[in-house]
């Protein structure tokens, strides 16, 4: 099977930073399914396990994880899907890639793909979509109000993939008010498209822009990178009581601010279920098909805002010089192979 995959780390610079190679094609076994990929998405994880993550062994290490594709054969155990049908996912960061014409992932981290978008539309969503939803839901527990507080959130980098998500995910399901921050005109027209209430700019500080908006403390923050540069502001807009969470990898943290007001902080890794085969493993194969429903039903639109064209190496490395600048608005597709 045609992949597209690396051999050693290092900068996307390099003329071998990602290659074109012929792979084996995989076999599956027990719950796994052998998907035939459609199209795919990239996100920051992607880059950074390329400058981190050496491979082990001669074969290059194939790099992605969203994907939306047919399944073509199943495990033994498999109950859920089968030949035939249309599934998207994120998959597992300890497996193969979905930078591959087919793919092996597990059906309880699978979900039936929505049917009213395109595959290269549907792809950009799965990862970022869990992410967003595991977070809101399962870590920060928006459902579950601060007392006394303002029923506020606000998303710091919300024109990302995972925040473009977050807000419509908020807005579909809660009764928050959402507040997201970007820099750019560009991207704070997004971000209002998308759902938001408000916008202000995380380059400015945010306790003067929350009081203009006649906002007086947040009871939710989801912060989606550079986390180390908020926790101070955070600790002064936040409701008694909140709760802040963060997705990214801060060298370092101060978490004295938010002692006072007896904050909580919150990890989420969306690949935790599966890397730790957790006895809620199948949870992500359920918000998948929650937000399928929510896409066929009108509700939340696709965050895919540039497609790159086929799968191969060339149009996989400008996806990682794009995320590399840091000035993505939402998701980067790829669809079919070279």
């Amino acid at each position: 099977m045609k992949a597209v995959g690396y051999l050693e780390t290092g900068s996307i610079d390099r003329a071998d930073a990602l290659i074109d190679f012929e792979a084996d094609k995989p076999t599956p076994k027990e719950h796994d399914l052998l998907v035939k990929v459609q199209a795919v998405s990239v996100n920051p994880v992607d880059t950074k396990i390329r400058q981190k993550r050496a491979p082990v062994g001669p074969i290059p290490d194939i790099l992605g994880w969203d994907a939306v594709g047919i399944v073509e054969a199943v495990g033994e155990t498999v109950e859920t899907f089968s030949p035939g049908d249309t599934v998207w996912y994120a998959g597992a960061i300890n497996r193969s890639g979905t930078n591959a014409e087919f793919h092996l992932v597990d059906e309880r981290i699978v979900g039936s793909a929505p049917k009213s978008i395109s595959a290269k539309a549907a792809a950009a969503m799965p990862l970022t979509t869990l992410t967003a939803f595991e977070m809101l839901f399962d870590r920060l527990r928006v459902q579950d109000a601060v007392s006394g507080g303002t029923n506020t959130l606000l998303v710091i980098g919300g024109a990302g993939g995972v925040g473009s998500i977050t807000i419509q995910l908020a807005r579909a399901l809660t009764e928050l008010t959402v507040i997201a921050t970007a820099s750019r005109p560009e991207t704070q027209d997004w971000v209002r498209e998308l759902g938001a209430h408000h916008v202000i700019n995380h380059a400015e500080p945010f306790g003067s822009q929350l009081e203009a908006l006649g906002i007086d403390s947040v009871d939710f923050i989801y912060s989606t990178n550079h986390s180390q540069l908020y926790a101070s502001q955070a600790g002064e807009v936040m409701t008694p009581q909140g709760r802040f969470g963060l997705i990214d990898d801060p060298e370092t943290f101060d978490i004295a601010p938010f002692k006072p007001k007896s904050i909580s902080l919150h990890w989420e890794f969306m690949y935790t279920r599966s890397l730790f085969g957790t006895g809620d493993m199948n949870r992500q194969s359920e918000i998948l098909n929650q937000v399928a429903g929510l896409i066929d039903d009108g509700k939340i639109r696709s965050t895919a805002t540039d497609t790159l064209g086929r799968i191969n190496a060339t149009n996989l490395k400008k996806a990682h010089t794009i995320l590399e600048s840091g000035k993505a608005k939402g998701k980067l597709v790829l669809e079919g192979f070279r």
